[in-house]
């Protein structure tokens, strides 16, 4: 079973995600909560597998949350939960430790499916919103080049790692695609995340969109 925990203070919608969760045979919520810090204590306490984070409640937000779980339950993998209108809320969450990104209005399919994927701990990224953090909050133009330089050192497998990273693929399919091991490719990506300076997949995927890797899958 993956453990989940709600973190929102609005109990409308925590209890929205639960009724969309408790559809799914392999999902367990174990724990609510409506602050920043009850969600902390929460993934302590109960041993918490995928954690869903409001960015924005009123007894503590879930910035501070996402850094503090990923100090004190790094088994525990953070998705933000966030609307158009909180980009720059989402790039600090992602230097915190957040595993990936969904909007409020994720549909439930989606939402099951986001679930899953986090708990592999593959990196969950709302398409609109890899976009807005590309553009607007990671990184300067000349971030940018440093970036692309170090794209460039990778050897063409570990570019191909990188870009289907950018994609949103597990391991698994990364594999399938490139007729590797998973084992193969998990060695591939440490080197890849090392060699860009990244803490996870998230930032990686962040790194193959600027490098333009899903527009020319070249550098």
């Amino acid at each position: 079973m993956i453990r989940v925990l709600i973190a929102d203070d609005e109990a409308l919608m925590r209890t929205r995600i639960g009724l969309i969760l408790a559809n799914a045979p392999d999902v367990d919520v174990v724990a609510e909560a409506d602050s920043g810090p009850a969600a902390v204590r929460a993934c302590q306490e109960h041993d918490v597998d995928v954690a869903l984070l409001d960015i924005r409640m009123p007894g503590g937000d879930g910035l501070v949350a996402t850094g503090e779980i990923a100090r004190l339950s790094p088994r525990t993998n953070v998705v933000v939960l966030t609307t158009f209108g909180e980009d720059r809320y989402v790039a600090e969450a992602m230097r915190a430790g957040a595993i990936g990104f969904l909007l409020k209005d994720t549909g439930p399919t989606d939402l099951v499916h986001a679930v899953h994927t986090a708990a592999r701990g593959t990196s969950v990224l709302a398409p609109q919103i890899t976009h807005r953090l590309v553009q607007r909050h990671l990184m300067s133009d000349n971030a940018g080049e440093d970036v692309r330089k170090r794209v460039r050192e990778l050897t063409p497998t570990e570019r191909d790692v990188l870009r289907l990273v950018g994609t949103g693929a597990s391991n698994a399919e990364i594999a399938a695609q490139l007729y590797l091991g998973t084992g193969t490719v998990k060695a591939h990506l440490s080197r890849v995340l090392t060699q860009l300076g990244c803490t996870n997949r998230v930032q990686a995927a962040i790194v193959a969109h600027k490098a333009g890797l899903l527009t020319d899958q070249a550098s």
